[in-house]
């Protein structure tokens, strides 16, 4: 399936600043990819970062929901804009507990059984978004669905699935090769070897 003009523009966008890097990388799984997805950077280009949240919010209009919560720590600036683009509340999850005043693992104010978004840059095995699901629901929220950017079809979207959360992909990682294919980014070698990669690394 392939993507709309503004996704197009907005993986054009991700080349250009150099956040689509090629190589040898270690994921947090510990594998070694050929490429890596280097978010972080968006930080810096305001423009960008409206861009990915009001793709990602365009993911969200149908789903109900009470609170968001960016994964940290990528995700955080994500939610924030557009928690106060939409005028959602948020909450934020510590990677550690605070060692004094509340010792709480979320902060911001929400009510017990209340839904929480989660929004996260990618996806891979999905172990980022179970982390914080898992602090979430310790909190006392309800957790249904994830919005991410990038799906790196690499069985993380399945996985979550079975554990009964849906994850909502702006795009996968196999529809950016093909634009950037397409737009002659990179050559057709390079995609097939990306391609092959993801296939034999699942999780």
């Amino acid at each position: 399936m392939s993507v709309n003009n503004l996704t197009t523009k907005l993986i054009l966008d991700l080349y250009k600043i150099n956040a689509i890097k090629f190589g040898n990388f270690k994921l947090k799984s510990g594998i070694m990819s050929p490429i890596y997805l280097d978010l972080r950077l968006t930080i810096s280009y305001p423009k960008i970062l409206k861009k990915i949240t009001a793709a990602m919010w365009g993911k969200s209009r149908r789903l109900r929901f009470d609170v968001l919560c960016g994964v940290p720590y990528t995700a955080i600036p994500l939610a924030t804009i557009i928690a106060t683009t939409h005028n959602i509340p948020m909450v934020m999850c510590r990677k550690e507990s605070k060692q004094h005043g509340t010792w709480k693992m979320v902060d911001g104010y929400f009510q017990h059984d209340q839904t929480c978004l989660i929004i996260e840059d990618l996806i891979t095995s999905g172990s980022s978004i179970l982390e914080t699901t898992s602090l979430i629901e310790d909190a006392g929220l309800v957790v249904k669905d994830a919005i991410v950017l990038i799906d790196r079809e690499q069985n993380g979207k399945k996985l979550l699935a079975s554990k009964g959360y849906n994850i909502h992909a702006v795009f996968t990682l196999g529809q950016m090769l093909n634009v950037l294919q397409r737009e002659n980014k990179i050559n057709k070698a390079l995609v097939s070897q990306i391609k092959k990669f993801l296939q034999e690394n699942q999780f």
